[in-house]
């Protein structure tokens, strides 16, 4: 229950942050597509726990075993199944609050859910999960890369910490050259500092990751209910600390009178195109063929180095102080993890739209 995304395109993802492994199974990726190992290594490298300075320091390689489902280096039609087993756990972190609930945490949801809950780490709660999720992505990716389409995500926002800019005037080729992932090096240094002031005080801040798709051709999506546009919020409020998603003009657009925010359509050769883009690239559900972007809201991490007030498992009155090794600001790592989710639905949707017409 709730363990898989996706229709045609489908993953099912299982473990949990101090269990033995975590994994996933691809079912419905073409045949033929070519399996690059490195690029999958690459994109679990960016995720990985202890990065730099402003990450958890949890030493996870995530090295990625496949299964199955892949043949001479080519994807062969049938589930591809991948593992990443953990190597790092120290759940005796965590024997502090095997009866306690951490505040903002899934410890009392899962609790009354389920009546039993993995503590450690949070269990399937913790975003050690994403690990999969990015594995799985990877291979997305590869598959959006054949049709040319191509994902990029960065961080545009840490606290009241903000770019202005957007997405069009910047280098998005810098955004893997630091360590917070901005591509406005003046603005990542500033970041990076506030985090790390952030981290010594025991505390954490949230942040925005934002993201671009270009080269979506038109026609993407379904209509009422799984509109491309619900289907991409839907991916990315799947993703811990998530708190808000918003694409093309987003909030800001309410400030517009709809003279201003309607997006004029011309021809460019044989091409429809508009001359803004406040629609983010979909209208009606369906992509138009203009750059798809949106913003992701991340909470500030929920474990912090400060005693807080709760309650265990008897309803008593106790004290909590997180203990081991926690990001202080988790947008860095988010970037692939936004990333790939964005390339899960769209593979979905693209193969979809194949299925639809002759």
């Amino acid at each position: 229950m709730g363990n898989s995304f996706g229709k045609l395109f489908r993953i099912s993802t299982f473990g949990e942050s101090h269990g033995k492994g975590l994994g996933v199974i691809i079912d419905g990726c073409p045949a033929g597509l070519k399996i690059d190992e490195e690029y999958i290594r690459n994109e679990m490298q960016r995720r990985k726990p202890g990065q730099s300075k402003i990450t958890t320091q949890r030493k996870e390689e995530d090295e990625f075993q496949i299964l199955s489902g892949v043949f001479e280096g080519k994807s062969t039609g049938t589930p591809i199944g991948m593992v990443i087993m953990n190597t790092d756990q120290k759940s005796k972190d965590y024997g502090h609050i095997a009866d306690k609930f951490r505040p903002s945490h899934a410890d009392y949801t899962y609790q009354e859910k389920y009546g039993i809950r993995d503590y450690r780490g949070g269990g399937r709660s913790s975003a050690r999960e994403t690990s999969a999720r990015v594995a799985a992505g990877a291979i997305a990716k590869l598959l959006l890369q054949h049709f040319g389409i191509s994902i990029q995500a960065y961080v545009s926002q840490v606290g009241d910490l903000k770019l202005t800019k957007p997405y069009q005037e910047l280098d998005l080729e810098q955004t893997e050259k630091n360590i917070i992932r901005c591509p406005d090096p003046e603005m990542a240094e500033e970041m990076i500092s506030f985090i790390d002031e952030i981290r010594k005080s025991r505390d954490t801040v949230g942040g925005v990751v934002s993201c671009v798709i270009k080269g979506v051709p038109p026609g993407l999506g379904e209509p009422v209910f799984d509109r491309l546009n619900a289907e991409l919020g839907k991916a990315m409020l799947s993703i811990n600390a998530v708190k808000g998603f918003e694409y093309g003009s987003g909030f800001e657009g309410v400030k517009m009178r709809g003279s201003e925010h309607n997006d004029a359509f011309y021809t460019e050769g044989d091409k429809v195109r508009t001359r803004t883009n406040h629609s983010g690239g979909i209208q009606g559900g369906i992509s138009n063929g203009e750059d798809i972007y949106f913003k992701v809201a991340f909470k500030p991490v929920a474990t912090i180095m400060i005693d807080q007030e709760s309650v265990n498992e008897a309803g008593e009155s106790v004290t909590v102080s997180g203990k081991g090794r926690h990001d202080p600001c988790v947008v860095p790592r988010a970037v692939p993890i936004v990333e790939a989710m964005g390339a899960l639905v769209l593979a979905d949707y693209l193969l979809i739209s194949r299925a639809n017409k002759l």
